[in-house]
Formats: structure tokens, sequence, C-alpha cells
């Protein structure tokens, strides 16, 4: 390989929260959506050449990341975007709090298909909107929407439909023809669809592809917010960089006032990481997603070996398994797992309790070292006398 992605790099007192939760504990991270991989070395020389410029004022976009952004939609998914459409955000998390104040009025109602990533469902609470869940459905051994479902879900109250896809954290990518049934339903009952895209550059699946919302035709594209970010993909979160893509006017100026005097400007080295990762990390990144499918790979191959008792379904994308442990009959599964020393997202918190995520997005040794301390978690959840 090119690139580095064996190295272990020591991320303690570095300020992490995914390392620092566990600080003078013997418990390895798997659980935050952020990789223990440095990022792309065309990403690091651009980092430490605008460092050497010595001057970082209030920020505009600048030229070079708004043409990467629009060079890299195109090259990569084949959408044709405006610079006008973008938005430039600090991240998704603020952009799905601001959507949902930007689209709706107290008392009127969001909905969204669980489980699903925990700030689609705090964002409509914490703005004083009505949060409306429907449970995805398995069919044929995978996770798909409940149209019945939706359609007994939804009301004249219903302003906005938050769809993730690919779907964090089930490991979705939805098909087009999956995506022109959301489309058609979002049309029907008159939702502004916030389509949160931010996993579509980890596809593990081969042949798997990743539709953009935008491309499903001019009616899609004008009740649609398309978000993104480098940030998943380059493993550059910490520079808090996201942009959304809005087509319709109307849709983007009520999403700007609303943001006006919340949202600062995105950081200097934000839009410099994110110019140098479009527009330099290519290869990185497919080196990147060879690792990660190894990973999941191993994951599953160890977890149906050695774990019988824990289901796993495929996963087509992102780096983040969604396992259920509901047969080991635990009270508190993180609380357990983290006594023999691993740490995994609370399925509670994505609205499907005994459910766990796994962050497979580390260096091999490192995953090795996590499927030992699975397997000694696992153990004594079955040696535990049934209650």
């Amino acid at each position: 390989m090119t690139f580095d992605f064996d190295s272990q790099i020591d991320r303690t007192n570095t300020g992490s929260l995914k390392w620092d939760k566990y600080r003078d504990r013997d418990v390895l991270p798997f659980w935050v959506a952020d990789m223990d991989f440095k990022s792309p070395p065309a990403v690091l020389d651009a980092l430490h050449q605008r460092v050497d410029h010595g001057v970082f004022g209030y920020t505009l976009a600048t030229d070079e990341a708004v043409e990467a952004v629009l060079s890299y939609l195109e090259r990569v998914h084949g959408l044709q975007a405006e610079k006008e459409w973008l938005v430039w955000m600090p991240g998704l998390v603020p952009a799905l709090n601001v959507s949902a104040a930007a689209y709706t009025k107290e008392g009127e109602e969001i909905l969204t298909c669980t489980p699903v990533y925990p700030p689609f469902l705090s964002a409509p609470v914490w703005r004083d909107r009505v949060l409306k869940t429907v449970d995805l459905k398995i069919e044929s051994g995978r996770y798909t929407f409940d149209w019945e479902a939706l359609e007994e879900a939804v009301t004249p109250s219903t302003r906005v439909f938050i769809l993730c896809n690919p779907h964090n954290p089930v490991g979705r990518v939805y098909t087009r023809e999956e995506l022109e049934k959301v489309a058609e339903f979002c049309e029907r009952h008159d939702l502004v669809l916030l389509s949160d895209e931010i996993h579509c550059d980890l596809l593990l699946e081969q042949g798997a592809k990743h539709t953009p919302m935008l491309k499903l035709g001019e009616e899609t594209a004008k009740r649609t917010v398309a978000m993104y970010a480098p940030s998943k993909t380059y493993n550059l979160p910490g520079l808090a960089c996201a942009f959304l893509v809005v087509p319709d006017a109307g849709i983007r100026n009520r999403y700007k006032l609303c943001a006006r005097g919340y949202i600062t400007e995105v950081n200097s080295f934000g839009y410099t990481g994110c110019a140098a990762a479009y527009n330099h990390g290519e290869p990185w990144r497919q080196e990147l997603l060879q690792v990660l499918r190894n990973n999941r790979d191993r994951l599953y191959s160890f977890v149906r070996q050695m774990l019988p008792e824990v289901k796993m379904y495929p996963m087509e994308a992102t780096y983040l398994a969604w396992m259920d442990v509901r047969a080991l009959g635990l009270d508190n599964p993180v609380a357990h797992f983290e006594q023999y020393g691993i740490g995994l997202s609370n399925g509670a918190d994505f609205r499907a309790p005994g459910f766990l995520r796994f962050n497979f997005g580390c260096p091999p040794a490192m995953m090795e070292e996590g499927l030992t301390r699975l397997k000694a978690a696992y153990d004594a959840a079955i040696a535990q006398p049934v209650s």
C-alpha cells in the first residue's frame, strides 16, 4: 500500500472525544464515528501551508474550496451543481438543527426512520417540534422502508422528512427505486426533504452505487436540502466543515435566514482541508476502502464463528457495524462490554435498545484487540445464569 493504515496513533491527551471518554480506563473506543487513521498526506501538506501563512482571520469560502466541491460532485456523483446552491456550515449536526427550525413551526412534525443517527432524533425536540419516527423493516435479509407505516405516520402537520443515505447505523445504500419512492412520498405530502449523504463515499459492497437525491428530477430537487461533508471519508470532523446543496432559492433563503446570527463562519482550516481532500485525496480514499472492506469482512466472519448469538445483517457502506445483542439478555449492554475493555455505541441512542454499533475504522491490529475483548464480553454474558 502507498499509504499507512497500520500505525496505531496515540490519541490520548489530545482532546479526543473518542478516546478521552475512557481516560484512565482500560477501554478501547469503538464508538463515535471518527477513524483512527491519519488524514491523507495531501490534506496534511495543505494544512501546513495554511499554518505557514500565519494569519487566521474570519474566513469566507475560498474559491479553491468551492471549485473543489463542485468538481467533486460532478466527477464522483455525476451531479452538476451551481456555486449559488452551496451553503457552508461547521457541521451537519448544526445543519440539522437549523433545518428543524427553518422548515417547521413550533408544534409541527418532523418524520424520520429508525434506528438512526441520534442528532436526527434530538434536533426536532430541541427546537420544540414534534418528532415522528417509523422503524425500518427487514426484508429479504436487509433493512428497508416500511411504506405502509410511513403512510400511517404522516399527518397534515408533518412538514419535513429526514433521510439518511447511506444509512447510519444499518449500513444500507438505498437503491434508486427505493429513493424514487421516498421522493414521491415527499412530493405527495409536500414535505421538505433533508437528505444526509455524508457517508456516500464510503461504499464497501462491490457494485453498490450511491444515488444523490438531487439527481431524481427537478420536482425532487426543488424540495431537497442535500447534506455533505468530507469529514467521515477523510477523517476530518475536527476541522468542522460541511456544505449543503440547495437548488431552490426559496428553500435556501429560509435556511440562511434561520441560521443568521447563530452559526459562525467555517474556519480557515476547514476550507483548506476540504479542498485538499476533494482535489487530491482520491488515491488515499481507494486504499482506505480496501482496509475498511477487510475489517468489515473480518468482523462479520468473527461474529458468525465466535459470537453465534449476536446477529448482524450485511452492510453496504460506512465503517459502522450494527450488532443485535438482545439474545444475550443484558440489562445494560454498553456497560457490560465496557467491563471487558471495549467501548461501543449504545443502540438505545438510535431508538434500538439491545443493539450496539461497532466502529471498525481503525488499524487491523487495534481491530484484532477489539475482537479479543468482544469475545471475552460475549463469553461472560453467555455464562451468566438466566434470571
